[in-house]
């Protein structure tokens, strides 16, 4: 079972549960990949506590992954990228497996072109200022640029806050292809979009460079480790005394069903 620790934002963990079904390759709804939600908007803001201005987050982090852990989650994806300085403490405490979106949107910015070496990133200043992108370029072998502060504060900030509110998602749209024209002009080859609300206004600016989706990269991630095709959807066993029906899995693939009763 995946476990998905949302909002943060909302929209954003709704639209990356959306994502997530959309790009399962399953031709029935027993096919897609069993998930529990925690989606807590109280969490403390993530940019905020790295900028030094508020409260940390873990605390609530680790009760929403503790939560999933009981739930029966036995992976967790973290749709938002902020979340992402936290996530290695967030495993450590509870025992439970973070899947990484910082190197799955980098990974997938890499490939998205012939000889991508030079990858812009439109993120929040929490993410800027914990070197997510930065560190994870460098084991890549990927140079990171981001707009400068000026640009910030004019285009990427503003733009993510109106989605947050659900206020002029127009103007977040034209601030959005403002910050990925300038990430053009200092060389960037292919932007990710490392935050979540991002791609819901990012349509004018993959006119400008190609525009790399953290979100889905996150959820092809989650498929490539979770998901599993089968020739049969279910197969038939015993249980508690009567005949059941379960999902099938790679064992019974290899030996066949259980016919213990």
């Amino acid at each position: 079972m995946l476990g998905i620790l949302g909002g943060m934002g909302p929209l954003a963990t709704a639209a990356f549960y959306r994502k997530l079904v959309e790009r399962t390759p399953a031709d029935a709804d027993q096919r897609h990949l069993p998930v529990v939600v925690w989606a807590d908007p109280g969490v403390p803001d993530r940019s905020a506590a790295l900028l030094g201005e508020g409260p940390s987050p873990l605390p609530a982090l680790v009760e929403g992954a503790r939560e999933l852990r009981r739930a029966g989650a036995s992976c967790i994806a973290v749709p938002c990228n902020t979340a992402h300085a936290y996530v290695e403490q967030v495993t450590r405490v509870t025992g439970v497996e973070v899947v990484d979106m910082i190197e799955a949107a980098l990974g997938r910015a890499a490939h998205s072109a012939q000889d991508v070496r030079r990858v812009g990133v439109l993120a929040t200043r929490g993410t800027r200022a914990a070197g997510l992108y930065e560190r994870a370029g460098a084991r890549l072998g990927l140079t990171v640029v981001q707009v400068p502060d000026e640009a910030q504060r004019s285009y990427v900030d503003p733009a993510i806050r109106a989605v947050k509110a659900g206020a002029d998602t127009a103007g977040a749209a034209r601030r959005i292809a403002s910050a990925t024209g300038v990430l053009k002009e200092q060389g960037a080859q292919v932007v990710v979009a490392a935050c979540t609300e991002i791609p819901l206004v990012a349509g004018e600016a993959a006119r400008v460079l190609p525009m790399v989706d953290s979100a889905e990269a996150l959820a092809d991630r989650v498929l490539d480790l979770m998901w599993r095709p089968s020739r049969e959807a279910f197969v038939t066993g015993y249980g508690n005394g009567r005949v059941i029906s379960y999902p099938r899995t790679d064992a019974q693939e290899r030996t066949g069903p259980s016919l213990r009763r």
